[in-house]
C-alpha cells in the first residue's frame, strides 16, 4: 500500500537564500530541517512524498530541494509529486475578494493534493523537526487503513514539555484525550513559556502554570483520502459561513476542520505518543539551538554525519 507524507510547504518565501528559515542549514553537510523528515518518513516506510508549494517559486524550489530529493528518491524507489496552493484556488461561485494577498490555510493546502492522494497520508509542516518515532508509529496506523475505518484519523502526540523554545513564548494546541487514548478537545493556547517548574501561560507578566506532561499537537495528522471530500465540501461551507470574519484574513485551517468533525462525532483521532524532542525554528535565536540538538543526535549515532 502507498502510504504518502504531505509537506505543507507553499509557505516557503519566494526569495530562496538568506532568511528563509525552511531552507536554512542545520546539518553538518548542509541538511535543512526537511531533510531529517523525509530521510526519517522513507526510513519508517513511507512510500511517496508530495511537496504543497505554490506555482511562483516551483523552479526556485526545485533547484534548491525538490531536484536533489527526487534523485534521493528514485534510488529509494519513492515516489514524488508536487501539488500547488493557489490565491485563486476556490470553490465554485466563489470570487477573490479585492485585497487578499495570501492562500488560505492549511486545509486549502491539503485539499491541493486531492489528485495526486490516492491513498493514506501524513502531514507535517516543512519547517519542523518531529524525530522519527512519530513517522514509525503515524505509517504503522496508516498501513492499517481500508474503506471502512474512512473516518479513523491519527496524530502525533509531542508532550509539551519536549516542543518549548528557550527564546520566548510559543503557541500551542493542547490536548485533552479519553481512557482509550482517543483526542476529545484541543485547546489553542497562546503565550506559554519554559519555566523551572516546567510551562506556563504568561498573561501579561502573572505566569500561570500548566501541565509540562500535557500532549501537544503539532501538525503532525495521519489523515485518509475520504478526507479530502470532506475538505472540499468544509471549503464551501467556510465562505459561506464567513459571516463578520475578516475575509482578508480569515483561514481554513486543519487544526480547526479536524476540531469540528470531533466536536460533531462525525470522526475518531487516535493520539500516538511520541517521546521526541520536536524542535523548529519559532524564533531567529532558535537555530543555534537546532543545530546544537541535530549534532548531539548524529554524535549519539542517530543519524549519520551525511544523511543521504
Amino acid at each position: 500500500m502507498k502510504t504518502t507524507l504531505v509537506i505543507m510547504a507553499a509557505g516557503i518565501g519566494s526569495r530562496f537564500g538568506g532568511g528563509i528559515k525552511q531552507l536554512a542549514p542545520v546539518g553538518l553537510n548542509g541538511e535543512i530541517i526537511m531533510d531529517y523528515s523525509i530521510h526519517d518518513a522513507i526510513e519508517a516506510g513511507f512510500n511517496k512524498i508530495v511537496f504543497i508549494i505554490r506555482k511562483d517559486i516551483k523552479d526556485a524550489f526545485k533547484e534548491a530541494i525538490g531536484d536533489r530529493i527526487e534523485k534521493i528518491c528514485k534510488n529509494l524507489d519513492v515516489e514524488i509529486a508536487y501539488a500547488y496552493q493557489g490565491l485563486n484556488e476556490l470553490p465554485e461561485g466563489v470570487e477573490l475578494p479585492a485585497g487578499r494577498t495570501k492562500p488560505w490555510g492549511t486545509g486549502q493546502a491539503v485539499l491541493a493534493c486531492k489528485e495526486v492522494l490516492h491513498g493514506p497520508f501524513a502531514v507535517i509542516n516543512a519547517d519542523d523537526y518531529y524525530g522519527k518515532e512519530a513517522f514509525v508509529k503515524l505509517h504503522d496506523f496508516l498501513v492499517g487503513y481500508t474503506p471502512e475505518k474512512a473516518n479513523q484519523f491519527c496524530m502525533a502526540g509531542f508532550i509539551l514539555k519536549n516542543t518549548l523554545s528557550e527564546n520566548g513564548a510559543v503557541t500551542r494546541g493542547i490536548c485533552e484525550t479519553n481512557e482509550e487514548g482517543y483526542l476529545t478537545a484541543v485547546h489553542e493556547t497562546s503565550n506559554i513559556v519554559k519555566t523551572p517548574e516546567g510551562a506556563a501561560v504568561d498573561n501579561d507578566g502573572q505566569f500561570i502554570p500548566i501541565n509540562a506532561e500535557s500532549y501537544a499537537s503539532m501538525n503532525m495528522w495521519g489523515l485518509t483520502p475520504e478526507f479530502m471530500r470532506t475538505l472540499e465540501d468544509g471549503f464551501k461551507e467556510f465562505f459561506v459561513n464567513m459571516g463578520d470574519k475578516d475575509i482578508l484574513k480569515a483561514e481554513y485551517l486543519l487544526p480547526t476542520i479536524i476540531g469540528d468533525l470531533l466536536a460533531e462525532k462525525k470522526l475518531a483521532v487516535k493520539v500516538l505518543t511520541s517521546k521526541d524532542k520536536w524542535f523548529g525554528v519559532t524564533y531567529k535565536e532558535d537555530k543555534d539551538s537546532v543545530v546544537s540538538e541535530l549534532q548531539a543526535l548524529i554524535h549519539a549515532g542517530v543519524y549519520p554525519k551525511k544523511l543521504f
